[in-house]
């Protein structure tokens, strides 16, 4: 008998769910809380709840995390060195501090606009060395010729032994700007990705699974782990992506809604007749707009484990996602005693990380470019959970939001505090951690807006349902605001919004808000069984999928017929003949895809592969002024030799 094993490594929990391959049935699950800020404690935490029986017959180990989404949104990822090349306009804030603009750059041809500024690039690579982790490069144009690129990548390498990430791995899109800023993430998340996968791998050997390890995609595919590693950008939204796969396989819906809570965020998507809905353009994740091809989404920074704070009578959820009272009470010894203690700050000071139930707490994450105040805040804190009263005597001051916020940014501290999923403790809707520790929270908080315990917590979840249902409808009226659409679920009204398509629950205590989205909204509400883990069975439900784009143009449009461009990721080509460069493009396309899957471990004689040609062939042209083809393969079975 063989066996599946999928792995979802979210902010909070570590799931792992086992399939019986003969039937697709799944035959046993465990949860464990995500350890922070190496996960191969949690990992190993979910496996190992699962009988040691199955899992030496465990043939295939899927993984789907949403801890890339989640150090986007909360602003925790390393620092990058950003190379932008060519004259092209940057109209709006850069992810980083760390760039430069150089000359260089290429036209709509693939032919170079200028020489590229080799010196430039040098000397910046020099100069922020000791302060990033990684380098990214977008060149103008690159998707047509990238040889720009490749040059700044070979000195920014040879001048500091940097990763380095080039925006034409990644997207064969028109959009500079948003080329650069997937480029940036992606450097970004290298480290994360290949600690991650990393402790993955070392653990499944060590518990003696000869199985091929893949990683979910955010468009709802899986990848091999070498291309994960080398793309991780493409899973930043593989946690959501796991789960609507996962809510349409658990529910045997082919068509639904999924609502998706996690630990930091809440995601909505929806599948119609078993493919998933893609977005139009890349995915926007944490404000940025990307050229990664994802799942369509309505994505929002609020989840079980967001901050829940107070000011000026005024209840605030997230963005930031921190350990809640119930869970550091179980974690820390002696915590809960430091928490009765804890006086209220004065309404002075009272903001997001000035709060009674605010404490902090070191990740061990190395330093890098503090200034003295900054070193000053993190010196202050301990491995312990360390309050604002002791912070103030250490430093016989009180830390400046500022510095904390520089702290978190680069995930040198981490917060503790109330959340959504310390008010279902209070209510007794879901009670696996130290009930007390949210209790008095909840009392700390609710005096703050004039509220007992109670009153706060049945307010806080109220507001996470109609949050939950304001994203949802979102999702279904593009154009309309979310902020407009929340304003409606404050009437009080006997309208509700219908929902013709059932809408599935996913993640941790979903079913506690069962009941509330059922009076807000009218829909097939569905929460199904090992909902809790949905995003795992979704890594083991999703397929191998590639896809490879190509743009056939004119040389030259005063003799449109007579040599023909052919741009894709593996560059520019030149042919004579039009039907001779559609051949090279099919015929590329489908040796990539089937190369891409024995690479993954897929058996090629099992890949389905289909080419889409669309042309645009203007009045009296003999051939078409564009061509696009699109091949794609998706493959389901693993070569036999990993059986």
């Amino acid at each position: 008998m063989k066996y599946s094993l999928g792995i979802d490594a979210g902010g909070t929990y570590t799931d792992a769910v086992l399939l019986r391959d003969s039937d697709e049935v799944i035959v046993a699950s465990n949860k464990a809380l995500t350890t922070y800020p190496d996960p191969l404690e949690g990992i190993r935490n979910a496996i190992d709840g699962i009988d040691e029986e199955y899992l030496k017959d465990v043939r295939v180990v899927s993984v789907s995390t949403t801890l890339s989404t989640n150090s986007i949104l909360e602003g925790t990822g390393f620092p990058v060195g950003l190379v932008l090349v060519g004259n092209y306009e940057v109209n709006q804030e850069l992810p980083t501090k760390y760039y430069v603009q150089v000359n260089g750059g290429h036209n709509y041809n693939g032919v170079e606009s200028a020489p590229l500024d080799e010196d430039a690039v040098r000397a910046f690579a020099e100069s922020v060395k000791g302060d990033v982790a990684a380098f990214a490069v977008s060149s103008y144009f690159s998707i047509r010729n990238h040889d720009h690129e490749l040059r700044v990548k070979e000195i920014i390498r040879e001048a500091t032994g940097l990763p380095v990430v080039g925006a034409h791995e990644l997207s064969q899109d028109l959009g500079a700007f948003e080329r650069a800023v997937t480029a940036f993430f992606n450097a970004q998340l290298i480290p994360i990705t290949e600690k991650f996968m990393g402790t993955v791998e070392k653990y499944i050997e060590s518990k003696g699974m000869n199985a091929k390890v893949f990683m979910l995609k955010c468009d709802g595919s899986v990848i091999g782990i070498q291309s994960a590693l080398e793309k991780p950008i493409e899973s930043v939204f593989s946690g959501p992506a796991g789960s609507l796969v996962g809510a349409s396989f658990l529910t045997g819906n082919d068509t639904c809604a999924t609502i998706d809570v996690g630990g930091t965020s809440t995601d909505i998507s929806v599948i119609t007749s078993g493919v998933p809905e893609m977005s139009e353009s890349g995915a926007v994740v944490g404000g940025w707009k990307t050229r990664v091809k994802a799942i369509k989404m309505e994505t929002s920074a609020m989840g079980g484990d967001s901050d829940v704070w107070v000011k000026d009578n005024h209840v605030s959820i997230g963005p930031r996602r921190v350990i809640p009272l119930c869970r550091a009470a179980d974690l820390y010894p002696g915590f809960l005693e430091q928490l009765k203690t804890n006086p209220i700050p004065s309404k002075g000071i009272l903001g997001i990380h000035f709060q009674p139930t605010k404490f902090f707490i070191r990740t061990g994450y190395k330093p890098m470019g503090l200034t003295d105040l900054e070193k000053e805040v993190l010196e202050a804190i301990s491995d312990t959970p360390t309050s604002l009263k002791e912070l103030k005597f250490r430093m016989k001051k009180y830390p400046a939001s500022k510095h904390i916020d520089t702290l978190l940014q680069k995930r040198l501290i981490q917060t503790i505090g109330f959340t959504p999923t310390d008010a279902l403790h209070v209510l007794g809707d879901y009670e696996e951690h130290t009930v007390e520790a949210s209790v008095i929270g909840a009392n700390y908080l609710g005096s703050l807006c004039k509220r007992d315990g109670n009153e706060f917590a049945a307010f806080v979840k109220q507001e996470f349902a109609k949050n939950m249902a304001s994203d949802l409808m979102t999702f279904f009226l593009e154009g309309v605001s979310k902020e407009e659409i929340r304003k409606i679920f404050d009437i009080d009204s006997p309208t509700k919004f219908k929902v013709e398509m059932p809408v599935v629950l996913i993640g941790g205590p979903v079913v506690a808000y069962l009941n509330e989205l059922k009076n807000i909204l009218d829909a097939d509400i569905v929460v199904p069984q090992y909902s809790n883990v949905g995003n795992a069975a979704g890594a083991l439900a999703a397929k191998g999928i590639r896809r490879v784009d190509f743009l056939v143009r004119p040389v030259s449009m005063a003799a449109p017929d007579w040599e023909f461009y052919v741009f894709s990721e593996s560059g520019r080509k030149n042919f004579y003949e039009y039907e001779e460069a559609l051949d090279y493009a099919k015929t590329t396309g489908k040796e990539t895809i089937i190369q891409y899957m024995i690479d993954a471990g897929l058996d090629p004689e099992h890949v389905q592969v289909d080419v889409k040609q669309e042309e645009i062939v203007p009045d009296g042209w003999d051939h078409p002024l564009e061509t696009r083809i699109r091949v794609m393969g998706v493959g389901t079975s693993l070569m036999e030799e990993e059986c």
